[in-house]
């Protein structure tokens, strides 16, 4: 495939724009072809109108021509071949096998998705019938339902250039809701956000979606994206990246007229608690999991874990030996692209200058390497809570070990923690009932909590919550990965005392799709 380096906007490619910039490789920096187009604001304007031109029409199609949609974008991504790779291998520098993995996971969630609105119960339908001769009052017919709420800007994420980028899952779950969707692509990965996004626009060409459905615009400014966000038809924000990023974002969603929700995941230092049977009872493989969780894809996971606390004793303090050992001996690797490589630096160089922060372990690299080094370092509690700059995440290889005093101790820094999307405790099953107290604290700090795991890798599934209070994520009642993630993307609407045909299909009589629906309180498919 021939990359055009335009900005896709709904069925055509647009390239106005003076701007220019190009996509670099990202082992060696060489750049890489063809330019791509910055985006203009009259570009941006076009894109945003032609999603809200067919918001109406797409909200209003059979939900079979919908997963149909979805289902081709799976398949059109497929079609793309060893080029969609070996493209996203040039620009991230993330081994093929890797990037197989992450094309299985894209193509899955838009399965997912489809199967999801096939099935039709996400809409939660709920019906309350009329008592017209209840005293002292009558009772209305109540019937609600989610319905989409307009098009959605999603940002393409630096760390996942395919499952969270122009088809990952805040693309899928916003069309699947039956929103259009107008991608920022990530400027780190240009080439392989144009060869996603031709794939899905094939798809919606051969699959009868109105021409405004998808669009995707190229940008390094972040005045570009910006515009996106003030856009008045633009109606939410799905966005995977830093906290610096995604609360500009936030910021300027709130300070509109009509102000909307920014749905940011804002990484996270992802704690482990080691309680002390699990030390003493599996030091090799605690020490070796963790070091291989905290390396996994150069550390460049929102899940990495980057802090880890354990209580004083000799145990503790032969998992830090064995753990700085192990990760001295790691190998250093490239990281996704300068940016990411030359805050790894700052960030990993800051916390190990703090007073009383030892180094238990770090890789060797050659002299003036652009490769990442793993590293591990110590301290004390004391040290910690007196230094709020080693609460924050260092995005990449790192982690930091901090040993407490006691349960007390130990507990008082869970509770002083920010928000996190996991937390983890490793330990016996006695270990667990005997800290019952920091599991409750941890049910407040975090979207999921992991038992005897580590928390590197999200499943995609129904019951998944990659979520969590702030800094974390802006929303923390949703999550990103999952069939629950399409309720970013919808809002509740009531109609009360409708006639029959006047309401939409789900909320019908006759329960033609099927569907689970909460009929006086409880769940039933059958009519009503």
């Amino acid at each position: 495939m021939q990359l055009h380096g335009k900005n896709i906007i709904g069925d055509h490619v647009s390239g106005r724009g003076a701007v220019t910039f190009q996509a670099v490789e990202a082992g060696t920096g060489e750049k890489l072809g063809p330019q791509f187009f910055e985006v203009t604001a009259d570009e941006v304007d076009e894109a945003l109108q032609l999603a809200a031109n067919a918001f109406d029409d797409y909200r209003t199609m059979p939900p079979e021509k919908i997963a149909a949609f979805l289902a081709g974008i799976g398949e059109e991504i497929m079609a793309a071949g060893d080029e969609l790779l070996h493209r996203a291998n040039s620009e991230t520098a993330l081994p093929e096998p890797r990037l197989i993995g992450e094309r299985a996971r894209t193509v899955n969630q838009c399965k997912m998705f489809a199967e999801l609105v096939r099935e039709g119960s996400w809409v939660e339908a709920r019906i309350d019938r009329a008592i017209p001769d209840r005293q002292p009052s009558p009772k209305p017919l109540l019937q609600r339902m989610l319905i989409p709420i307009g098009p959605v800007i999603v940002f393409g994420a630096s760390n996942f250039p395919l499952a969270y980028s122009v088809a990952g899952g805040d693309t899928a779950s916003a069309l699947a809701a039956g929103n259009p969707v107008v991608i920022k692509a990530h400027p780190a990965h240009a080439g392989t956000s144009e060869i996603v996004g031709r794939a899905i626009q094939v798809a919606a060409a051969a699959t009868g979606m109105p021409p405004g459905v998808f669009s995707m615009l190229h940008g390094q400014s972040t005045e570009s994206g910006l515009r996106m966000v003030r856009h008045p038809a633009a109606k939410a924000v799905g966005f995977t990246g830093s906290l610096q990023g995604g609360r500009a974002l936030f910021d300027a969603a709130a300070a509109r007229p009509e102000p909307i929700p920014v749905f940011a995941e804002m990484g996270s230092t992802n704690p482990i608690f080691i309680l002390p049977d699990a030390v003493e009872q599996h030091l090799d493989s605690l020490a070796k999991g963790l070091v291989q969780s905290v390396t996994q894809g150069m550390g460049q996971f929102c899940t990495k874990p980057g802090l880890v606390f354990g209580i004083r004793g000799n145990g503790w303090k032969a998992l830090e030996e064995l753990g700085g050992k192990l990760a001295s001996e790691a190998t250093p690797g490239t990281m996704l692209h300068a940016g990411i490589f030359n805050r790894f630096q700052q960030s990993s160089a800051r916390a190990g200058d703090v007073a009383n922060v030892r180094v238990l372990g770090k890789s060797s690299t050659k002299a003036g390497s652009s490769q990442a080094a793993p590293i591990f370092l110590a301290t004390e509690a004391a040290t910690f809570q007196q230094n709020r700059l080693l609460e924050e995440e260092m995005f990449g290889p790192a982690t930091l070990m901090v040993n407490c005093g006691s349960t007390e101790e130990l507990e008082e820094i869970a509770r002083n923690l920010p928000g996190q999307l996991t937390a983890t405790i490793r330990g016996t099953d006695e270990d667990l009932m005997r800290h019952q107290n920091l599991v409750r604290i941890l049910e407040q700090k975090a979207g999921r909590l992991i038992f005897n795991g580590f928390p590197t890798g999200v499943e995609v599934c129904p019951s998944m919550n990659h979520g969590g209070p702030y800094p974390a994520t802006t929303a923390v009642h949703f999550t990103s990965v999952g069939t629950a993630a399409i309720k970013r993307f919808a809002r509740p609407v009531c109609f009360q005392n409708f006639p029959d045909a006047a309401v939409p299909v789900e909320l019908r009589r006759q329960n033609v799709r099927k569907i689970w629906r909460l009929v006086d309180g409880h769940f039933t498919k059958d009519d009503f």
